[in-house]
């Protein structure tokens, strides 16, 4: 780890201008969190063109301090609504609601706050420390190795989509096709462009975000419009938890903590996975496991404290490989590019001042999502009650003026909504947007990164199988894409069967 840009990092983290964006991007995502039907990934990208007139490490500290809070808030909508303000926060609904109808609202949300803490801390911790180890592996590959990285993003983002494996490799290979659009790296000759100068310099990233994750939800919010909800009309007890109460939690929490940080280093898996795999294993370890969906506390501070840790431990291997570890992300790591930062090894080294100061944004900011939750879970009744058809336009018109913001470019505006309508189709398709985002994101490594290979290997193949790391990284993202395959479960089926 290198001491001198930890210290530059916390410096900068610590100034008035970046404070200031970590309190601001805490509020965002409290509001978008607690609101039924918006995600963080939603938010993240609308955000995303109002950072670029910010340095780097203001407009992504503000950018974390947004994911971070989004995943506590879905946590209001659970507990007071009985609905998930993010897919994270669906196993907090199994004791939240429970003890909301019990009139322990107050100390419901008091205790997924709390956890909230415990494990967005120690998974900001955790990125400080193994961000940096792995960075430092990582500065020893080439392009040959560089290219296996990419394969092995793609593979395994699309493998473990939820639902359907085939549909996810399906969204990555078409976010692989978007990305070789524009000018080819080596020949600089222009490539599936149909003439048109907007798409010399390919599709811009941040327009394609907007479109496929706003203009869905937008779309959806409408559709929900008639239904009606059923909501906590006051939060009349405490909220912070007395300390008794936190003692006993707090080794629930801690392990959770773990969970969510260990799933958060799989590319692919999310928070919703740890919260479930957590939860399972508070039920597990208690002593009154029949007493977890009837509102016992100990299924909350697990459920949260694993979906916050998972924050951390996606942006390790977004940090030290560029290989977004979820869809929030993915869009962060597009913040970087937004500012020219390529992701990769040298984020470590070369932007090792807007790292760490990322980095360390990631702690302050659950510093700042207790403070300010403490006094926006209250007013957190009304954020619930507000109308999807107020909403949605409200997203529509932030996805117009954002993504005309950037280039000044009407072009941009249509083909946000033509992205939009993409999104769209493969919402009601079930089709996954995330593995998209990423393949749109290593597209451009793994085509730099196949041209530079190949003239390292004068042309041949085998330069792939020459180096071990790289030999050794294909070889695992093909058994990941054949394991996904109904021939692969075909074939385990059978051997248990014999076994």
């Amino acid at each position: 780890m290198d001491q001198s840009m930890v210290m530059v990092g916390l410096e900068n983290v610590l100034s008035l201008t970046n404070i200031l964006a970590i309190c601001i991007g805490t509020l965002l995502g409290l509001f978008v969190g607690a609101m039924p039907g918006l995600s963080a990934t939603m938010a993240l990208a609308l955000l995303l063109p109002l950072t670029f007139s910010f340095p780097p490490a203001t407009g992504l500290s503000m950018m974390a301090s947004l994911y971070l809070a989004a995943m506590y808030g879905g946590s209001v909508a659970a507990i007071l609504l009985r609905t998930p303000g993010t897919p994270a926060a669906a196993a907090t609904v199994l004791d939240g609601y429970p003890m909301a109808e019990q009139g322990k609202a107050g100390r419901a949300l008091g205790i997924s706050l709390t956890a909230s803490l415990v494990g967005g801390v120690l998974s900001g911790f955790a990125l400080l420390t193994i961000a940096p180890l792995l960075g430092k592996i990582v500065l020893e590959f080439g392009p040959v190795e560089l290219f296996a990285i990419a394969v092995l993003g793609i593979a395994i983002i699309g493998s473990l989509s939820q639902g359907s494996a085939v549909k996810g490799l399906f969204s990555g290979a078409l976010g692989l096709l978007l990305a070789m659009i524009g000018m080819d790296p080596t020949t600089g000759t222009p490539r599936f462009t149909m003439d048109n100068i907007n798409l010399f310099s390919g599709i811009p990233f941040t327009v394609a975000l907007i479109g496929l994750f706003s203009v869905p939800q937008a779309i959806r919010l409408i559709q929900e419009s008639g239904e009606t909800k059923k909501v906590v009309s006051k939060i009349k007890d405490r909220l912070l938890p007395p300390l008794p109460d936190f003692i006993r939690l707090l080794p629930n929490m801690l392990r959770s903590s773990v969970i969510g940080i260990l799933t958060g280093l799989i590319p692919g898996t999310g928070g919703d996975t740890a919260s479930w795999f957590a939860y399972n294993e508070a039920k597990r370890f208690s002593k009154d496991p029949k007493s977890f969906g009837g509102g016992n506390p100990a299924g909350i501070a697990a459920a949260e404290s694993a979906n916050n840790a998972v924050v951390g431990g996606a942006l390790v291997p977004t940090i030290a490989l560029g290989i977004p570890g979820s869809s929030s992300a993915a869009v962060l790591l597009g913040g970087l590019m937004v500012h020219g930062i390529l992701p990769g090894p040298t984020l470590m080294t070369e932007y090792g001042d807007v790292t760490y100061t990322l980095i360390w944004a990631v702690i302050f900011a659950n510093v700042a999502l207790f403070v300010l939750g403490m006094a926006f879970t209250r007013l957190c009744v009304y954020v619930t009650q507000v109308p999807n058809l107020v909403v949605a336009p409200v997203i529509i018109v932030l996805c117009v003026i954002g993504s005309f913001a950037i280039n000044n470019n009407m072009f941009d505006v249509y083909l946000m909504l033509a992205f939009g309508f993409l999104g769209y189709i493969f919402d009601r398709l079930n089709i996954p947007p995330a593995p998209m985002v990423i393949g749109l994101i290593l597209g451009h490594l793994l085509d730099m990164s196949l041209n530079q290979s190949l003239l390292i290997g004068q042309g041949s193949w085998g330069v792939f199988l020459d180096s071990p790391i790289a030999a050794t990284l294909l070889a695992i993202a093909a058994f990941t894409i054949l394991q996904s395959t109904p021939l692969f479960g075909w074939i385990r089926r059978s051997l248990f069967r014999r076994a």
